[in-house]
């Protein structure tokens, strides 16, 4: 059990962000424990023989987040400085840890160290610049053509919090930040496995960062010198994977887009390629490209290139445009 002590000032410095590098670390361990994580299960099926194909080494990132997830090294996924930081100012961060941290981390792991993991060890500058590369190729492969989506979610959450902040305080705030999480008189009481402390926040108040990929879990980071971090899972993460129907929504969008670019927009719930689009929807190839190309001039519509493959997704703009309050 872990026992955070807030007092007045740390109330005040109660604060939301997001952080790409960390759903970069989580969507590792979800990765790693496929029949663990079921809820991932359509996001799984998709993203592994993608990374396969692509022949992306990523062993170094694998062994850095170690199943059962106890210990990952700080400087793998530090807390974001700003709400919304794109993945390459926190890339900035990781490759600008000091080297003797970088060492210290890894010798904190539990167990015998990896193999894999000595080049990072004897020479952490260049080891975090090939890492950092490695983290930029799965992040477009695996990632990045879920990113809207996910964003959508993680910012819904926000704006609910802030409303129950609003609304009635830290008890409302944490009262159903997950089941793991209760608050009672000045303490946030945080269930863990592996560790019991009782930390006093000392001013520096608490980071809440929603995260698709730590569900069912909570997890804590509260040594200095990052602000005390909470990462937890938003409400509707069991819906993000869904398929939505247009159909259940008003026509208003078809009007406006036209059926075929409407439709190809609700098929977009997953990434996919114009051929992928075609069988789905009947539509012929060429059609697909052409719509494709109009919605990807008007920012509705992004492309990531896999090996061979162009896959389609939708941008935040899109998002919006079929986001249906629950």
């Amino acid at each position: 059990m872990l026992e955070l002590a807030f007092t007045a000032q740390d109330l005040a410095h109660v604060r939301f962000a997001f952080s790409p590098l960390w759903e970069v670390v989580a969507s590792v361990r979800v990765l790693k424990t496929p029949a663990d994580n079921p809820l991932y299960l359509p996001w799984t099926t998709q993203v592994r023989p993608r990374l396969d194909a692509s022949a992306l080494d990523w062993q170094v990132l694998s062994a850095l987040v170690p199943v059962p997830t106890r210990v990952i090294p700080d400087f793998v996924s530090p807390p974001p400085s700003t709400p919304v930081p794109d993945l390459e100012m926190e890339l900035n961060t990781l490759r600008a840890t000091p080297a003797d941290r970088v060492r210290e981390m890894l010798d904190a792991m539990p167990g015998p160290r990896p193999a894999i993991l000595g080049p990072l060890h004897d020479d952490p500058v260049a080891g975090l610049q090939r890492l950092a590369e490695t983290i930029t190729r799965y992040w477009e492969l695996a990632l990045a053509p879920y990113w809207p989506r996910m964003l959508t979610l993680l910012e819904r959450d926000v704006l609910y919090r802030a409303r129950r902040l609003a609304e009635g305080g830290t008890q409302q705030l944490f009262g159903d930040l997950g089941p793991q999480v209760t608050w009672d008189s000045d303490t946030l009481y945080v269930v863990n496995q592996h560790f019991s402390r009782a930390v006093s926040l000392e001013g520096r108040g608490l980071l809440l960062v929603p995260s698709v990929f730590v569900w069912p879990r909570v997890f804590a980071k509260l040594d200095r010198p990052w602000q005390p971090t909470l990462r937890y899972p938003p409400r509707g993460i069991a819906t993000l994977w869904e398929k939505r129907d247009l159909l259940d929504r008003p026509h208003a969008l078809a009007r406006v887009l036209g059926r075929s670019r409407a439709l190809l927009l609700v098929e977009l719930d997953t990434p996919a390629s114009t051929t992928d689009l075609a069988r789905r929807t009947g539509l012929s190839v060429g059609g697909v490209s052409q719509h494709l190309t109009a919605m990807r001039a008007a920012g509705l519509v992004s492309a990531y290139r896999t090996g061979r493959w162009v896959l389609y997704a939708r941008t935040a703009g899109a998002e919006a445009l079929l986001a249906v309050e629950p």
